[in-house]
């Protein structure tokens, strides 16, 4: 219950590049009638995290002040402002971890993803959710289903990134759709992309054992690139995956470049390319391609309207199974040791239990 939660604030803090520290901050409190106090219970680690504590910043986000890490968490309502209308305290929620201006014309167009003026946990200059409480808009928590677990709801996160990008693939059923990498967003993309119907999902990757996981959970044909061109390693996956003149969509969750420009010579004539991967600012890219097959490439950025409830939903439903992807759970206090495991590529998904879990 709400009620027996502890009072530390114990938040994880970023000072600099690989320096980490614990201090014990003041407990926010409800500040807009339309806002909620949660206890976060659990936080998963994501690759953005481990980038912004190894390297101090992703493009021009730029780690300049102490900030707390972290955004995918679940957590539990203590208190409520006075305008809220459908969290109560002790209701257990995934939560959002950004909220935008509301009235910018991205906002008001319904891509709130792209508001120029997003308060995004663990972005800078935002703290983000390592710690013991955090406040957010009741509109960016989703209440959880009694049936799902809390170490559940801190996944949904990462699957409303997977549902966006698959959004933007505009999977239909049969189709066949590559996902470059195998890590946790490539491995819910194809999770979600069965979802939709499509026929044949390829996961690529270079570890055989997230290869051989991908393939348990949710893709039909795996592949390993080799040390050649792009294009000798599409028409080798082409081939072995029986694509004909390329798939219909690819996805790509990696970042890496050699994975980009093996996607374009995998895409069919016509087809659907996502980038859904950041890495390298700035890459040597075949263009060549992307103009004769008349690809649709998009780009995808974080969720918008109407993921996160799908998410919710995909996970209710029993439809996508999140609790696969748990390698395992820490203590607060393990939280460096945690980032240091998955920046090794150890495990899948490893959730921090928040400072007051038991």
């Amino acid at each position: 219950m709400a009620d027996s939660i502890g009072d530390s604030n114990l938040s994880f803090i970023l000072n600099k590049p690989y320096g980490v520290s614990f201090e014990e901050r003041p407990k926010p409190t409800v500040g807009s009638p339309y806002d909620v106090l949660l206890a976060i219970n659990y936080t998963g680690i994501c690759g953005s995290d481990v980038h912004y504590w190894s390297e101090g910043r992703i493009g021009s986000f730029i780690l300049k002040d102490p900030m707390v890490l972290g955004h995918e968490s679940a957590g539990t309502v203590l208190s409520v402002g006075s305008k809220v209308k459908t969290l109560k305290p002790g209701d257990r929620v995934a939560l959002e971890p950004g909220y935008p201006c509301r009235r910018c014309p991205a906002c008001l167009s319904g891509h709130y993803n792209l508001c120029p003026d997003m308060h995004f946990a663990a972005t800078p200059p935002y703290d983000g959710t390592l710690a013991g409480f955090y406040t957010s808009p009741e509109d960016f928590c989703y209440k959880l289903p009694d049936h799902i677990s809390l170490q559940e709801g801190a996944l949904i996160e990462p699957l409303a990134v997977a549902v966006h990008i698959v959004k933007q693939a505009e999977i239909k059923p049969g189709q066949s759709v590559v996902v470059m990498g195998a890590g946790p967003v490539g491995l819910l993309c194809c999770a979600v992309v069965k979802a939709y119907g499509a026929a044949k999902i390829v996961t690529v990757d270079i570890q055989p054992s997230r290869l051989e996981f991908a393939r348990e959970y949710a893709a039909t044909h795996s592949f390993t690139p080799e040390r050649v061109s792009a294009e000798e390693n599409a028409a080798r996956l082409i081939k072995e995956a029986e694509l004909g003149e390329g798939a219909d969509a690819v996805i790509d969750a990696s970042g890496a470049e050699p994975s980009i420009q093996t996607s374009l010579h995998v895409v069919r004539r016509g087809g659907v390319y996502v980038q859904g991967g950041m890495g390298k600012p700035d890459i040597t890219f075949p263009i060549m391609e992307l103009c004769l097959k008349e690809v649709t490439a998009k780009g995808s950025f974080r969720y918008g309207s109407g993921d996160y409830r799908l998410a919710v939903d995909l996970v209710s439903r029993g439809v996508i199974d999140v609790k696969k992807l748990i390698t395992g759970t820490v203590s607060f206090k393990e939280a460096e040791e945690a980032f240091k495991s998955v920046k090794a590529g150890k495990g899948i998904k490893v959730l921090i239990a928040g400072p007051n879990e038991k």
